[in-house]
Parts: structure tokens; sequence; C-alpha cells
């Protein structure tokens, strides 16, 4: 869907009118570093080129009204009254927002109202961050109409408030950080405890990103991402009784784990721990392949995460295991893993330029044989975060 089309629905929504503003904000797709933020080690994802567009038009009634190109549902609440409801299902995304600004007492007096239109062309419950697009692409939003200039990463801590108390979800800042503060052809080097980062160039010339949805509903993600937490916390804690000074399981050197693994009596606490630490080093390893233009080493480090998150983290399930071992048969594949929580969602791919096509063939046709499931493809290029697309949607 084009401006125009866009535009040309906003007024079907909402009636004629003029001042209609365009943002954007991306999705996000975490290149290799698995399970390793809430440890304390670090995360490397990018921001893509698919995401959410909102466009806004300011009221002066106090009333914010949201519809999506993408849901039926829907919604709209007075700033006198900011509520979730579960019947409202996706709109509560730009409602925490609208809540977690209303608490910014120099900012709520200029929070008027507005009609919003949202269209996504990201895939929901795939692991590309849909909610953290929808909840920055307001943020941003809503500061502009205000009339405010507040720095990105304020946004950014801003979304992850709303999601943890107005949604009830408590996730890490990864997915807010990558889709506010990506940029164009660049990965981010994030320890999300500190928030110490750095952007990596990711010259992948001749190689396209290819994501690739597994299309199983994600059903178990959330139980074992908690048990997974559980066991890392408890794999620190007996750590700590041998090296007091390590804090997060991300900090542990793989020398300093090699002096202790062997005593560990719990080969499963063991298995966690191990994935977590080579990780960590997996994430360094691989952005210095990438600054030295070595995208087969690139490739062969995103394996190995695989390979660890199947054996070591035991997160992966059959799915996504079959889209790994099918994916890396085809010529021009150099570099494939799962990405996300797990037990479903996206594998992401590095796949010469020419082998696209075939890639996507026979990964899809070998992986529904396997599975009875169709996976659905996304070609990707990584792109620039949250931002004001115009001063004002033309006609």
């Amino acid at each position: 869907m084009n401006d125009r089309e866009l535009k040309s629905r906003f007024l079907q929504e909402y009636g004629s009118g003029e001042g209609i503003r365009m943002f954007f904000a991306p999705g996000r797709v975490n290149l290799i570093g698995e399970h390793t933020d809430y440890n304390g080690g670090y995360v490397f994802p990018a921001a893509l080129t698919l995401g959410t567009w909102a466009l806004v038009r300011p009221r002066e009634d106090g009333l914010y009204r949201f519809r999506s190109t993408n849901f039926e549902r829907k919604a709209e609440c007075h700033i006198g009254k900011v509520e979730y409801r579960e019947e409202d299902d996706w709109a509560n995304y730009p409602k925490g927002v609208l809540k977690e600004w209303l608490r910014f007492s120099d900012l709520a007096a200029h929070l008027k109202g507005a009609d919003i239109l949202y269209h996504g062309n990201i895939l929901n419950g795939a692991g590309l961050s849909s909610s953290a697009s929808i909840e920055m692409v307001t943020a941003l939003a809503l500061m502009k109409l205000a009339g405010a200039d507040i720095p990105m990463l304020e946004l950014v801590k801003l979304a992850q408030r709303a999601e943890n108390r107005f949604i009830g979800v408590n996730c890490g800042i990864m997915d807010p950080f990558a889709v506010g503060m990506g940029r164009k052809d660049h990965a981010m080097m994030l320890k999300c405890e500190s928030l110490e980062y750095r952007y990596v160039p990711v010259h992948i010339d001749g190689y396209k990103l290819v994501i690739t949805n597994t299309n199983k509903r994600r059903g178990l993600a959330n139980s074992k991402y908690n048990e997974r937490r559980r066991e890392c916390e408890e794999g620190l804690r007996y750590i700590q009784q041998r090296l007091p000074h390590v804090h997060r399981l991300g900090d542990l050197t793989p020398g300093e784990w090699e002096s202790v693994k062997d005593e560990m009596p719990d080969q499963v606490i063991r298995r966690r721990v191990d994935h977590v630490v080579s990780e960590t080093k997996r994430v360094l390893l691989a952005a210095e392949s990438l600054q030295q233009h070595d995208l087969q080493a690139f490739g062969q480090w995103m394996k190995q995460s695989h390979e660890s998150l199947r054996d070591q983290y035991q997160v992966t399930g059959v799915e996504l295991d079959t889209l790994f071992e099918e994916a890396r048969r085809i010529p021009g594949c150099i570099g494939t893993r799962m990405t996300g929580a797990g037990f479903g969602g996206c594998h992401i791919s590095l796949v010469k330029e020419e082998a696209v096509k075939r890639f996507q063939k026979e990964v899809a046709d070998r992986y529904t044989r396997k599975t009875g499931l169709i996976p659905t493809f996304h070609i990707c290029d990584i792109g620039d975060g949250t931002r004001e697309m115009t001063g004002e949607v033309e006609a």
C-alpha cells in the first residue's frame, strides 16, 4: 500500500481534513546472540525495511482513535481514561504508550487527541517485533504532535515501560532499542543491561537476508522462556559460589567457565550456561567477521549458534531444526539459524542473491513434506530506525 492509498484509507476511516503526518517504525531481526540478553551478554540485532506506518492527524477534544489496515478491531479512548481492555487486542499497545506519555506532567497538557491509522507488513507473532514497532511509531508520533523533542533512547525506554506496565509483558530492551535506534546497513552490538552499544557495518553485497517463517504457533515459547531463565539463574548461583566476582552469566569468560564447568553436578544447567558463554563469544566473533568483510566466517557463526540453541539450550523444535537442515543444504546459503525465543517463529539465512529463488522453492518443498506446514519467506534489507517519513502526507 503506497502513500496515496494509505491517505485514501485514512480519509475513509476518519473523514476529510488537513494536517495528516506519516511516521514509520521498522521491525527487527536478531542476527546472532539468542537468549543472551537477560543473562547480561551481547545481542546483535538490526532494523529491517519491513515495519509499521502510522498516519496521524491531531484532534483537540482529548480523544484518541485507533484503526489498522491489518486488524478489524477499532478502538478509542479519552486522555482522562486510558485503560487496558482485553477486547481492544492490538490497540492496547498504542494505548500503553499514550498512558506512559501522560505520566509526563509537562507534556500531558499538549496531548489533545489524534486519529491514527496503522499499516504494517510485519507478520504478527513471527518474532520480528511487530509490537515494539507499533509502540515506537506511536511514541514518536505522539511526541511530535505534542511539539516535544526527546532523544530516541528515551522513547525506547518509554516503549519498554509501556509493554511492561500496561500490557503486562516482561519484555527486555532489545526490541524497542533495535526498532528505534536502527541504522541502514548496520547491526548493533548491544549489552542490554548497560545499554552499551556500537554500530557494526553489514556489507553483504551479492547476498540477501532471507527470513523464513515456520508458520508454527509458538505455544511453548513463553513457558520454556521462563524455564530457561530459572535454569540460568540457578547456574549463576552455582558459579558465584566459586567465582563471586561474576554478576551475570554474560560476564563469565570462556576460561573461567572451563575452570568450573566440570564441577557442576546438574548436566542440564551445565548445558544452559555453556550456551550463554559460547553465544556471547560468537556475537563478538561474528561482529569481527563482518568488520573484516568475511561473510563465510559470519555464516559459520550463525550455524554454530543454531546448533548450540538446539543442543545446549534446547529451544528449537522440529520445525526450526527442519528449516536449519534444509536451508544449509542449499548451495549459496552460507549461514542460517533460528532467531527469536524459539519453538516456532522465524529463521534467518544469508543466501547468495542468485540462489534465493532456488532456496525458497527447495526449502519450502522439503519443509512442507516433512512438517505439513507451509513456510513464508521475506527478502529483507537492513534499514533505518523509527522516523517521520514526511512533514505531511500529500493528497
